[in-house]
C-alpha cells in the first residue's frame, strides 16, 4: 500500500506521541476503524523500533517520526517503517530515505525551509509548529508555491482541522486529542477508535474531483 497516497486519501494521518504503547497493531486497527489508516510512531517512543516492526508485520501503514539522523532513518526503514517524519530540515535523511525509495515528509515553517525541503526531495512538507500560524499561514505558502503538498502538524484537533484543509492543507494530522498517551499505554482501543472518527468526520465532505461536473 503507498504510503503517501493512503494519507492523501485519508485526508489523515496520525503521529502517536506517548511513552509506551502496549499493543501497536491493536492500536492501528483502533486509528483505521476510525478511517486514519497511516499511523507515525516516533523516536521520542522507548522501543519504537521493535514497535514498528510489529506494527508493519501486522499489514498496518506505517511510518517513523522524529528522525533526526541517517542512523535513525536506516534502522526504521529496516523495521518496517514506510514513510518518514523529520521535525525540520535533515539532508542526511532525505540521502537516506531516496536511495531506499522510502518517502519523506519533512518539517518545516517558512517559505525558505518549505523550498528547501522541496529541493530535498520530500513528498510532502510538514508545517510544524502549525498552532503557531494557524491555516491562514497555509494560504500564504500556497501563494507562491501551490504544488506543494503541505500537512500540518502541533495543534490541529477536530475543532480546527477542516479549517486547515480549507486553507490548502493536502492533510492533517492528529495527534494528542485522538491518541493520548493514557489511552495508549492503556489499551483503550475503542475510544482511541471513537476518536479517530470524530476527527475524521470534523474534516467535512470530500472535495468532488477536478473536472467533475
Amino acid at each position: 500500500m503507498n504510503a503517501v497516497q493512503t494519507i492523501l486519501d485519508d485526508r489523515a494521518l496520525a503521529v502517536v506521541r506517548a511513552p509506551s504503547i502496549s499493543d501497536p497493531t491493536a492500536l492501528a486497527d483502533a486509528l483505521a476503524r476510525g478511517g486514519i489508516r497511516a499511523v507515525e510512531l516516533t523516536f521520542t517512543t522507548p522501543g519504537v523500533l521493535e514497535l514498528i516492526r510489529t506494527a508493519a508485520d501486522g499489514g498496518a501503514v506505517i511510518g517513523a517520526g522524529t528522525v533526526l539522523t541517517a542512523e535513525h532513518a536506516r534502522a526504521a526503514i529496516d523495521s518496517g517503517a514506510q514513510f518518514l517524519v523529520t521535525p525540520g530540515l535533515r539532508p542526511a535523511v532525505a540521502d537516506i530515505a531516496s536511495a531506499r525509495g522510502i518517502p519523506v515528509m519533512m518539517g518545516a515553517l517558512t517559505p525558505s525551509e518549505v523550498m528547501d525541503a522541496l529541493d530535498l526531495g520530500a513528498a510532502a512538507v510538514k508545517i510544524f509548529p502549525a498552532r503557531a500560524l494557524g491555516p491562514a499561514h497555509f494560504k500564504d505558502l500556497l501563494g507562491p508555491l501551490p504544488d506543494a503538498n503541505l500537512v500540518p502538524s502541533g495543534g490541529v484537533n477536530a475543532s480546527n482541522a477542516a479549517d486547515f484543509l480549507a486553507a490548502g492543507a493536502v492533510a492533517v494530522t492528529a495527534g494528542t486529542d485522538v491518541v493520548s498517551p493514557s489511552a495508549v499505554a492503556s489499551g483503550a482501543w475503542d475510544d482511541i477508535a471513537a476518536r479517530a472518527q470524530i476527527f475524521v468526520d470534523s474534516l467535512g465532505p470530500r472535495p468532488l474531483p477536478k473536472g467533475h461536473l
